[in-house]
């Protein structure tokens, strides 16, 4: 799909076709979509890029455009991997700006709602910016979203005896590897475009880009701090789970010590042989209270133990 905004009198408007200072947002594009691109000036090795699942961040720079590359979050709750990163292409080419990315994002929704009063498309480099800082911050919310995921799955494990929560919460420690390993490559492109000195045409840019830079720091360390807090977590419920399978194991073993104490006193006096007090007519009621004494005596020996 694309979709064509220009910043105009009226704020950010989408349009029908291309002109100057404008920003093309393609998201998933077809194969007539992807030959627009090309002959808006954009080269196909670059979308291949972008559309490249596992492609890392960069930059390449050139005397007619600037193709920089960074990983977005993407949250797919259905998939095997709920949190997860992409490859996003931004191509900065004349007079207008070209993203490409595999995948609908909340990034371009926050940038198209008037979040940022101060984004215009003809400003093609502050764009840029703004995608950065939105990226940075789409980061945070996901790692928020995570923790308050882990903390319901912790709550669930502390009373389980099954593999299905640690199985859940290795979804969510996947993710965070993901999350790492694409913040310090954005954090390495970040850098570079910094040193290239290529926003630095304005103050505000300039300000703007050291925000970035904070933003996608603080994400790393959060990235950090959750997946050794998960890490921790997750050795601590393993063993969890060993000991509430201990107990239920233990309980089990102590009923079934209590009930077999009739079992092995009706089995004596089951016999077809001559046994004392056979002819006593208490002789029923005397052993119903010898197995329901050794019974009781059982079970305030465990009890004492601890085993219930």
């Amino acid at each position: 799909m694309l979709s064509i905004y220009k910043t105009t009198e009226n704020g950010l408007e989408q349009l029908e076709a291309i002109t100057n200072g404008a920003w093309v947002n393609a998201v998933g594009p077809s194969p007539e979509e992807i030959e627009k691109l090309v002959n808006w000036g954009m080269d196909m090795e670059y979308i291949n890029y972008s559309l490249d699942q596992d492609e890392m961040p960069r930059m390449e720079r050139d005397e007619d455009y600037t193709f920089i590359l960074l990983r977005i979050p993407l949250h797919q709750p259905e998939s095997d991997i709920p949190f997860n990163t992409v490859p996003l292409g931004i191509m900065i080419l004349g007079n207008k700006i070209i993203t490409v990315c595999r995948y609908e994002s909340d990034i371009f929704k926050s940038l198209t709602n008037g979040k940022y009063k101060q984004l215009k498309t003809g400003k093609r480099y502050r764009l840029n910016l703004y995608i950065f800082l939105e990226t940075a911050s789409r980061y945070l919310t996901l790692l928020r979203q995570i923790n308050r995921s882990i903390e319901r799955v912790e709550d669930q494990l502390q009373q389980s005896t099954q593999n299905r929560e640690l199985l859940e919460l290795l979804k969510y420690q996947k993710s965070l590897t993901y999350f790492a390993t694409a913040l310090r490559s954005n954090e390495v492109m970040m850098e570079r475009v910094q040193r290239t000195q290529i926003f630095n045409y304005y103050e505000d840019d300039q300000d703007l880009l050291e925000d970035v830079l904070t933003e996608n720091q603080q994400a790393i360390q959060m990235t950090s701090i959750n997946a050794e807090i998960l890490s921790s977590m997750m050795d601590a419920f393993a063993s969890i789970i060993s000991n509430n399978l201990n107990v239920v194991m233990k309980v089990l073993a102590a009923l079934t010590i209590i009930l077999n104490m009739p079992v092995i006193v009706a089995s004596f006096y089951g016999m077809n042989v001559q046994l004392p007090g056979e002819n006593h007519p208490l002789a029923f009621l005397s052993i119903i209270g010898i197995s329901v004494g050794l019974g009781a005596l059982a079970t305030f020996i465990f009890y004492k133990r601890k085993w219930f």
